[in-house]
């Protein structure tokens, strides 16, 4: 399989690209094979890349002083991850960004996508409808969390992404969902007997 092919349908479908500005584009990402359980951005370190997941599953997540784990942001093949506030700024990171899976990701550096940005403005377009869709998500997800019950907010996700809910370890999904991985457990045994 062409590892860079998924990343050039991506494109395709928010921006028309000729042949030479795909070449162009994709020539600036490099392939990194990442193990399970491997770190990819840490607390204090600089992200250096923009990672678009080709094969496997990441999560990002904060630490609480209390030791408590908060997922902020998951991807799958055909999304993006990084610590974006720390990426776009250039400051040390404030997430943990790891693996869960074996995985296979197209990373872009800081430097190269800003060479990207003024060299096209194709390519800057393609990174602020990213943007775009990328800030419109984070605020339903806010609206979710503040106005839908544990509940309706797992039912929405089971509905949205199904293949997920079942692929990403329990305790993840239930950090990403705010609630406690019992609760979780109890919503599906709910689902379960329903169905029975």
């Amino acid at each position: 399989m062409d590892l860079f092919q998924p990343l050039i349908d991506h494109i395709s479908k928010k921006i028309p690209l000729t042949e030479d500005e795909v070449k162009e584009f994709i020539s600036h990402f490099k392939v990194t094979k990442i193990k399970k359980r491997q770190f990819i951005i840490q607390p204090d370190f600089i992200p250096r890349y923009r990672n678009y997941v080709v094969k496997g599953s990441f999560r990002a997540y904060v630490v609480a002083d209390k030791g408590e784990e908060y997922t902020i942001q998951l991807a799958v093949e055909d999304w993006w991850i990084s610590d974006y506030n720390s990426y776009i700024f250039q400051q040390p990171a404030s997430m943990f960004v790891v693996a869960m899976e074996d995985s296979i990701i197209l990373q872009i550096d800081y430097e190269s996508e800003q060479h990207l940005k003024s060299a096209n403005h194709k390519y800057e377009t393609f990174f602020r409808k990213m943007a775009e869709s990328s800030v419109a998500a984070m605020q339903r997800r806010l609206i979710s969390n503040h106005t839908k019950t544990a509940e309706e907010r797992f039912e929405e996700f089971e509905k949205k992404y199904p293949v997920i809910a079942q692929r990403i370890p329990q305790y993840v999904l239930a950090s990403f969902l705010g609630m406690t991985t019992q609760y979780l457990s109890k919503l599906r045994n709910i689902r379960v007997s329903r169905k029975s």
